[in-house]
This record gives structure tokens, sequence and C-alpha cells, in this order.
């Protein structure tokens, strides 16, 4: 699907999730409407975990698809969901939350910008003049033993605490989500993935799927195969979404941007730059 965003921007997008071979509920939910780009990958036991997935994605789609979409909106957006998903029951001895992740296409005195949000180990890249990188960072207890240097990242995909969070939408106290504002690049292509993806493909592996398929709806439908192909051990969802026909953008180099909590505030840095961080945990 192709519309004109925001800015000059006209985003085409495709989306593809799938349970996988292991799991009896598909426990991802995404949203998927301009100007909005998420995944959310639900926790919590039996229906709770694709309860509480759900539960965001529909309150983000409430208050932010078709409407102008500014940081301080996406910020009050992402609240309500983690107050909404609060109020979920789960089983005994655990709490109802979900990861989100992804991006929401705003303009800031007419310059149009990726709004980045992350809650979790679902994770948002961009492609950008042929590279993939991260941007969000993960919020799981592997990923502080990398940033401490207590593991390697080979280490961390076969540790048995690598699908622990430290941070989710729906747990107890404030919400406490990271945010970034990318400006808007000709050619950008955005890839938001739940860890269904990340955990059975390598990052080389995705970029040139990513650079193989120009169509943004056969690029999600080839990722999500392949992750299936390659074991399917969680369920997969996977969003790609292109920016096109740009009119007074930069050229993207930088990464700035508030950090939230209920209101946005400090600088959060890209990927790699920053120790771990966070004190909650939820496991699926």
């Amino acid at each position: 699907m192709s519309v004109e965003v925001t800015a000059g921007v006209h985003a085409s997008w495709g989306a593809a999730t799938d349970r996988g071979l292991r799991r009896t509920l598909n426990e991802d939910a995404y949203l998927a409407s301009a100007p909005v780009f998420v995944v959310a990958d639900g926790m919590g036991g039996h229906e709770a975990g694709e309860v509480a997935s759900a539960c965001a994605v529909d309150v983000l789609r409430a208050r932010l698809v078709g409407r102008s979409a500014t940081p301080e909106a996406v910020n009050a957006a992402i609240v309500e969901a983690h107050r909404e998903v609060q109020r979920i029951e789960a089983e005994p001895g655990r709490a109802a939350g979900t990861t989100v992740s992804g991006v929401v296409l705003s303009a800031v005195e007419g310059v149009p910008y990726w709004i980045v949000v992350n809650l979790g180990d679902s994770r948002t890249y961009r492609l950008s003049r042929g590279a993939l990188e991260q941007i969000s960072v993960d919020h799981s207890e592997v990923q502080e033993l990398i940033d401490s240097g207590a593991v390697t990242r080979a280490e961390a995909a076969h540790h048995p605490r690598r699908h622990v969070v430290t941070r989710a939408l729906g747990a107890t106290g404030a919400v406490d989500v990271d945010y970034w504002l990318l400006p808007v690049s000709a050619n950008d292509r955005i890839l938001v993935c739940s860890d269904g993806l990340t955990g059975e493909l390598p990052d080389p592996f995705v970029a040139e799927t990513l650079l193989a398929e120009s169509d943004p709806q056969a690029a999600a439908d080839r990722l999500v195969a392949e992750a299936v192909r390659a074991g399917g051990r969680d369920n997969v969802t996977v969003l790609v979404v292109d920016a096109r026909a740009l009119e007074g953008a930069d050229d993207g180099s930088s990464l700035t941007t508030p950090r939230g909590h209920d209101e946005p505030d400090d600088d959060t840095l890209p990927r790699g730059s920053r120790p771990g961080s966070g004190t909650r945990e939820a496991a699926r």
C-alpha cells in the first residue's frame, strides 16, 4: 500500500506474521496504517499475551491513525496503552505485558521525521544507502550482559535468560520507553520485527533480503517465511516501510530524540552508544 503521509513523504509498506512451528497462539500483533507502523509481542501466559499485544495496538490505532502525530501525541498514546495493558489479568504470579517497537511518521517545522518507539526486545532497523542499522536498543537481560562485556553476542544467542525483557508495556510502575527522532532520507526502508525474526535470522541475511526484494510486501513475506523455515521457534512478525518522493528532508545523518517517561525529555542515544538499562522483568 502507498499513500502520502506527511510533509511530502509517500510511504509504501508490507506486513506479514506467522505463529511459527512451536507455538499454539500468535501473541504478536501489529499496526500498519499511516502514519503508524508498530509491532507488539505479548507475554503473560495462556491468552494474556495475545490480549496484551492486541490491546496496545488498539489504543495506538485509536489515538494516532489518521491524525497529526506529534512526539507528544505519540507519548500520550503509549502512556494510555500502558495503563490499559496493566488492567489485563494474567496467570497467577505473572503480569500481562507486551513489547512495542516501530515508527510513526511525523513532521517538525515541515521536515519529515520517523518517531522511533521502543520497549522490550522487538526491534526497529533502518536500511539506508545499502546499510542496515539497528536503531532500537533491546531492553533485555542478555543485552545488559553484552553491554557490560559479560557475554559475547554469539554467547547471548544461546543464553538461558535470552527471552527475559527488562522493560515492557504494562509492567508495574510508570512506562519507561525510548524514543528517537530520525530525519527521513530519500529511499529509507524501515524494518520493524518481533524477536521471532531476529532469533532465527542473522542481520546480514536480513539485509540481503531487504536489498533483494524491492516490493515491501514481498520483503515482509519472504523474511517471515525464512524465519519459519529456519526453525520457527517463536511467533514472527515483520513490517517493511519505504519512504519515497521526499520534500524538505535533510540527509538523515543525525539521530536525536527525547526519551519518554510521562513526558518526553532526555536524550536517548542510538544503538550501541549507551549502556543497557531497566529494572522490571517480564519473561515470555
